[in-house]
Order: structure tokens, then C-alpha cells, then sequence
């Protein structure tokens, strides 16, 4: 018998994902012949009375792989392990939809998920997924070079207006608790501070740069990613979603570090929130090689057999791990990391004390 395998996409979207989806859909069909069945919004297609799916055909996956967004759709609030009712009926969807297992493209939150479904006897191969980079075990996830673009085009684009101004321009990035993207983006843009989650920053020393810039070239670009928070103080709170599997929302830490500096410079500051134009647009060349690898790649593991793991890169490498070892925690920026080395030694501040 045919393999029928279902796919989804879930948490926030992401470039890349159109090219997942395309690849474990057309090696799936390709090397086994396997009927493949796209599920609506992520989980909450199968949470609902009446699942709502389509089968992918070769056809309805062709001329995706350069499409920004999901054509499954996704959803960032639907878990079914928050109740007993909910698993139970994602499982039996499961079942009546003939399913031998399920790919599932997402960031922690789902892995977790995904994890808890395998536990309760759903097969499942995990794809990472995130702009942020922050996923346990996978040194680089697709999605998260685009970013990095996107930040980095938003920054060259800042400096020719602070520098005709002679401001300074703050440029907040995503990335939750870390601060990859702004770290890279910040490198990449030539900003002069970068302040991350992981390095609390000193308001003074940060103010000190600019005082220094103002009198040798005008302007100072000042890169800070949204869990970014000055020692001592408390991370930027935007929001709080009750029903979300994650339930903070962060943001607006780039004003509140600009009311911080107005009150010690001279100078006009100014604060741009990237937001969710860092998710939207057409995935890089490179996301596009490496989310197609990473869909082969999960079409292998369920060909295979191999569940309740996630495909990953590691070293370079093509990889799988346990996704019992990455449902939990994020991947932060190590102290010890070679860009943080190279950003002291070229002058760039990260907000340390003097």
C-alpha cells in the first residue's frame, strides 16, 4: 500500500516554507509513489470538527519555491495538547484521514507539539523552521538568511538619512530571547551598536558612542533586537496572547531605547520597528537550497521509518535529532561567539560598560 503522509506548516510564517513543502511533497511522490494531504493552518486544521485538507499534487507544488508565505496556510495559536479533547480529535483525524505519519514545519513551539502528538502514537518527522535562528540542535534554519537581507537593506537604507540628518537611528529587529538576526543584520549593515538578548546593554555606554560619532561623522546606526533589555532592566512587553502556545509578544524596545538616549544627547534619535517585513517576500537563493534539502531530507526519515525526529544541520551537515531534544528552549547567541569577538575587535559597541 501507497504511503499517505499529511503536512503542515505552523507557528509564524516564513521564507521558505512554499519550498519544504514543495520538496517532501515531490521526493515523497517521486520515490514511492505516496499520496501527500496538505493540512489547512497549521494544527488547527486538524483540531477542528471537520478537518480541513487537500491532496498535493505534483501539479499544486510546481512554481512554489520562490513564494514568500505558506500555501497551507499556518496559525501561531492552534495546540492541540492544551486540552485532552483537542489531542484526541487531531488524533482520530489523524486516523480517518489514513495518515502513516505527518510532516511538521515549524519553530520550537511546534516541535514541542509535534513531539507530544509522537508521544501519544502520531508519527511525525519535524522540519525546523524560524527567522530567528533559535532552534536547539540546528545551526541554521531556512528563513533566517532572508532576514538577515531584509534587515540588512532596511539599515543601508537608515544610514543615508542619518547621515544627512546627523541622527541617530535605531533599527529593531525580531528574534524573541535571541539575537541572531540583529547580530548578523548588524554586522552586515555596518551598525555601529548592536544590543542583543543575551548581552545586557548599558544605557551610557550606548549614549557615549553616539557622543563621540556626532563629533567625528554625524550619524550612528544602532542595530537592537526585541528581547534586548538595559542592565538592570525588564524585556520590552508589546503584548500578551492568552490562547498563544507563547504567549509574550515582544517589541518596542527601539522607543524605549530612544527615550533613554534623547534625554543624554543633543542630537535628534530616531527609532524604526522593522516587524513583520522581515517575514514577508520571496525566500534568498541560499533558503531556497537549504529548505529544499531540509524537505528531501524529511522525505527520507519518513520513507524510512525514522519518527519523533527533526531534520537538521549541524556542522555543515545534513543531520536528524530527537525531537524530545529540541521541543524545549532556544539556541542563543554563546558568549563565546566568534562574530561577538569580531564585532569588539572592529570597534562595533554591543552596549558593554566601558
Amino acid at each position: 500500500m501507497a504511503l499517505r503522509i499529511g503536512i503542515l506548516t505552523g507557528g509564524g510564517d516564513c521564507p521558505g516554507l512554499n519550498a519544504v513543502i514543495r520538496a517532501v511533497a515531490k521526493s515523497l511522490m517521486r520515490q514511492c509513489g505516496a499520496t501527500v494531504i496538505g493540512i489547512a493552518d497549521g494544527f488547527a486544521g486538524l483540531m477542528e470538527a471537520a478537518p480541513r485538507v487537500r491532496e498535493l499534487t505534483w501539479e499544486s507544488v510546481s512554481g512554489i519555491l520562490m513564494r514568500g508565505g505558506t500555501i497551507l496556510g499556518t496559525s501561531n495559536r492552534a495546540n492541540p495538547l492544551r486540552s485532552e479533547a483537542d489531542t484526541a480529535r487531531v488524533l482520530e483525524h489523524a486516523r480517518a484521514l489514513g495518515l502513516q505519519a505527518l510532516v511538521v514545519i515549524g519553530g520550537d513551539g511546534s516541535m514541542a507539539i509535534a513531539h507530544g502528538l509522537s508521544q501519544r502514537g502520531l508519527p511525525i518527522v519535524g522540519v525546523p523552521k524560524t527567522i530567528d535562528n533559535d532552534i536547539l540542535g540546528c545551526e541554521r534554519s531556512f528563513g533566517f538568511d532572508t532576514a538577515v537581507a531584509t534587515v540588512t537593506e532596511a539599515i543601508e537604507r537608515l544610514q543615508t538619512t542619518a547621515e544627512s540628518h546627523g541622527r541617530v537611528m535605531i533599527v529593531e529587529t525580531m528574534g524573541r530571547y535571541a539575537g541572531w538576526i540583529a547580530l548578523e543584520a548588524g554586522l552586515a549593515g555596518a551598525a555601529d551598536v548592536i544590543l542583543l538578548p543575551e548581552i545586557d546593554y548599558d544605557v551610557e555606554a550606548v549614549a557615549a558612542v553616539c557622543r563621540a560619532r556626532a563629533q567625528r561623522q554625524r550619524y550612528t546606526l544602532i542595530c537592537i533586537g526585541e528581547g534586548a533589555k538595559p542592565i538592570g532592566g525588564e524585556l520590552t512587553v508589546q503584548r500578551r496572547i492568552a490562547d498563544s502556545p507563547d504567549p509574550i509578544r515582544l517589541g518596542g524596545v527601539a522607543h524605549a531605547l530612544r527615550e533613554a538616549l534623547e534625554v543624554r544627547l543633543d542630537v535628534e534619535v530616531r527609532a524604526t520597528v522593522l516587524g513583520h517585513v522581515q517575514r514577508g517576500g520571496a525566500p534568498t537563493p541560499f533558503d531556497r537550497v537549504l529548505a529544499t534539502q531540509f524537505g528531501n531530507e524529511a522525505a527520507q526519515l519518513v520513507m524510512q521509518g525514522a519518527f519523533d525526529r527533526m531534520v537538521t544541520l549541524q556542522e555543515g551537515r545534513l543531520t536528524s535529532v530527537s525531537l524530545a531534544a529540541v521541543a524545549h528552549g532556544s539556541r542563543c547567541v554563546p558568549q563565546d561567539h566568534p562574530l561577538l569577538r569580531a564585532a569588539r575587535q572592529i570597534g562595533v559597541s554591543l552596549g558593554e560598560p566601558a
